[in-house]
């Protein structure tokens, strides 16, 4: 003889135990497998302030030496830019005229062959206008930019950036 077991009503106290057990084990062990400790959270933000105090400075440095070569390129394309109108003009800018002779012809400039620059006479890197002495003590002429400090002398960042 075959006994078979009663079948469980729908909303039987047994049969709702044990749906109740098995949820309730399922979120336990979900929540046992997901998310991180604060500790684990703590190791790797710690990890990051540290990459980032280790290359940040490494990185400003270089983005101070890139202001510099900016400025010096721009210096260099203005002296070509002087050399040229001397060619053609028979004299540099004077001071009063300043670089912006390469722009717009002076009054006094008879042979006058310009724009010698295709743009505007741009700010140094550091938002200040460059100086042009002519003549000057050290030659025809000299452009200047006194670097980040915007102060005469100075070293790394802040050193004059000088032509001739």
């Amino acid at each position: 003889m075959i006994v078979c077991p009663p079948i469980a009503r729908r909303n039987s106290p047994s049969r709702q135990s044990s749906a109740g057990r098995r949820g309730r084990a399922t979120i336990a062990a979900a929540s046992a497998v997901g998310g991180f400790t604060l500790l684990e959270l703590l190791v790797v933000v710690t990890i990051i302030g540290l990459l980032a105090a280790y290359v940040g400075p490494k990185y400003f440095s270089q983005l101070g030496r890139s202001e510099q070569g900016v400025a010096k390129a721009q210096v260099e394309a203005f002296a070509r830019a002087l050399d040229t109108y001397r060619l053609e003009v028979g004299q540099y800018p004077s001071s009063e005229e300043g670089l912006n002779a390469l722009l717009v012809k002076p009054a006094n400039a008879g042979k006058w062959n310009g724009p010698y620059l295709q743009k505007a006479v741009p700010l140094d890197p550091w938002g200040r206008v460059y100086l042009y002495r002519s003549p000057s003590a050290s030659g025809d002429f000299e452009i200047v930019s006194y670097g980040k400090d915007g102060q005469p002398g100075g070293t790394g960042d802040a050193a004059d950036i000088n032509y001739p």
